[in-house]
């Protein structure tokens, strides 16, 4: 196998995940090694001479049992955190895993597993009892977690301003590719979204992450567009895309409050005659008619008549309850 495989990572990648494997495991063979890294058993050979130059006693036996260890005795140094860092990166982990912010795969698990190895002894236990304690009431129903590897190009070629071709699937249709230029990545209500310039189509287009199923960097290189804001462009992309009846509805208050209480993901509040008027799109009236009613403001419904009568149910129930 060629320096390519192990999913297209780096070496650093693979000497890291060896060195996890030998701290983990003990005596390892050499095919055993090749096979979790995905490479020959002379570039392992390389990697075990590589780690010894960096300080980590790798030790090589030859013969038919033979394989690889570190130097009996040898331990690597505790991960140095203090109790506020360990606390504070195991509660970033969890809500990754509530908030379905991970990536595909058991990273996430695996990471976590991995300080808790490290720390010492005392500080690993009140950081597990954290992690074990704790339990959350909320967690996204629609997490759609992105491979790994299509997440971390795709943030390479933001930060390095490189287009991108992607193979990007839409349910119902065939698999295609497309070469953009990816602008920005944003995390909402349990999703990946990529804001990007697509070439085919000439336009701005906001393509599910979880839906990319591979991201090759191109040596062509583009100008982010001044004042661009990913999560402006895709907070309205959600807001505009068909999926339900279309509302109207007038607030008596002002834009600026609106814009900053109604989140961007429903609509964008604009400045009308009447007051401030919300073009939305909803599935369920009577839930329209409770949001609406929760942000505290005098308002009219222009339409549709479903509305209105969600309203009137809404107003009749509450009349209901405090009598």
């Amino acid at each position: 196998m060629s320096e390519s495989g192990f999913g297209g990572s780096l070496p650093a990648t693979r000497l890291l995940t060896m060195l996890e494997v030998l701290q983990a495991r003990g005596r390892v063979s050499g095919r055993e090694l090749a096979e979790r890294l995905e490479v020959d058993p002379r570039t392992v050979r390389r990697y075990a001479v590589k780690l010894e130059e960096l300080g980590i006693p790798v030790e090589a036996e030859r013969g038919p049992g033979g394989g690889y260890r570190l130097r009996p005795g040898y331990k690597l140094p505790p991960l140095m955190l203090t109790d506020d860092e360990a606390a504070a990166v195991v509660l970033g982990l969890i809500a990754a895993r509530q908030t379905g912010i991970a990536t595909q795969g058991a990273g996430l698990d695996d990471a976590l597993a991995k300080i808790l190895r490290v720390l010492p002894a005392e500080l690993r236990e009140r950081v597990a009892a954290l992690e074990e304690g704790l339990t959350t009431i909320w967690s996204s129903p629609r997490a759609s977690p992105p491979p790994t590897q299509v997440a971390l190009d795709l943030a390479h070629a933001i930060r390095t301003r490189h287009r991108v071709r992607i193979r990007h699937a839409t349910p119902g249709r065939p698999e295609r590719d497309r070469v953009v230029s990816p602008y920005g990545m944003v995390f909402h209500a349990g999703r990946w979204y990529l804001a990007a310039h697509d070439d085919r189509s000439s336009e701005l287009r906001t393509f599910r992450v979880d839906r990319v199923h591979e991201a090759e960097l191109r040596p062509e290189t583009f100008t982010l567009p001044d004042g661009f804001d990913a999560a402006s462009h895709v907070a309205r992309s959600i807001a505009e895309a068909p999926w339900g009846t279309e509302i109207e509805v007038v607030f008596d208050t002002t834009l600026e409050e609106a814009r900053r209480r109604v989140p961007r993901t429903i609509g964008d509040p604009e400045q009308a005659e009447d007051g401030v008027l919300l073009r939305a799109q909803t599935d369920d009236m009577d839930a329209a008619a409770r949001e609406i009613a929760r942000l505290g403001w005098p308002f009219r419904v222009r339409r549709p008549q479903e509305l209105r009568d969600a309203v009137r149910r809404l107003g009749r129930a509450l009349t209901q309850w405090v009598e």
